[in-house]
């Protein structure tokens, strides 16, 4: 069901999604599908928490934590930008917010299924490059939702607020550039290696 729900959101959008087309493309009944996923929003968090879980896991085990924090810093926020630029991330961040009062779960559930996946992922490193002595940070939590934040500045909130539609390589490299500048001018230090080629 999930499956072939992924496929008709991804096809048609959350709105544009009927159950009735969920439901063929599921192989199952619409009383089937309702008895699993009582609410449309509910199936389409699952869909999302599933392939941010994915997304997480595989950005996981693209970085390489020996590298310099520039390297790594700079595909972790093409990986997470990656995702909050795309029509799916921008879907899930307004389904969250509209859904907080009547269904909070929604956000607690998607925030598990990847952010706090990745989050503890970059913690981690950020920890290995402070041992290596190439960052200085004191808290670490802190550093690493302050990065977050830092690469969500400029653009994504055009996106979210419909004022842009769309986003260039150029502009999304100019980001991430920013986004590791500015973090590494806070945190790093002289043994700090820059990007390699």
């Amino acid at each position: 069901m999930v499956e072939g729900a992924r496929e008709v959101f991804l096809r048609d959008g959350f709105e544009g999604a009927s159950v009735d087309d969920i439901a063929r493309a599921a192989g199952v009944s619409k009383a089937t599908l309702y008895s699993y996923f009582p609410d449309k929003r509910l199936l389409f968090m699952e869909v999302a928490t599933r392939q941010c879980k994915e997304q997480a896991q595989t950005s996981i085990e693209n970085i390489d934590s020996s590298h310099p924090p520039r390297e790594v810093l700079s595909r972790v926020a093409e990986q997470f930008l990656g995702f909050i630029y795309s029509e799916m991330g921008q879907r899930i961040f307004r389904i969250c917010v509209a859904e907080a009062d009547r269904f909070p779960q929604l956000g607690q559930e998607f925030y598990h299924s990847g952010p706090m996946i990745m989050r503890t992922a970059v913690v981690d490193y950020l920890r290995e490059a402070v041992d290596r002595n190439e960052l200085r940070i004191a808290d670490f939590d802190l550093a690493a939702d302050q990065f977050a934040e830092l690469c969500k500045a400029d653009l994504w909130p055009k996106l979210v607020f419909g004022i842009i539609r769309t986003v260039s390589e150029a502009e999304k490299a100019r980001v991430i550039d920013g986004a590791v500048t500015t973090f590494l001018a806070r945190y790093g230090t002289a043994d700090a290696a820059p990007m390699t080629a």
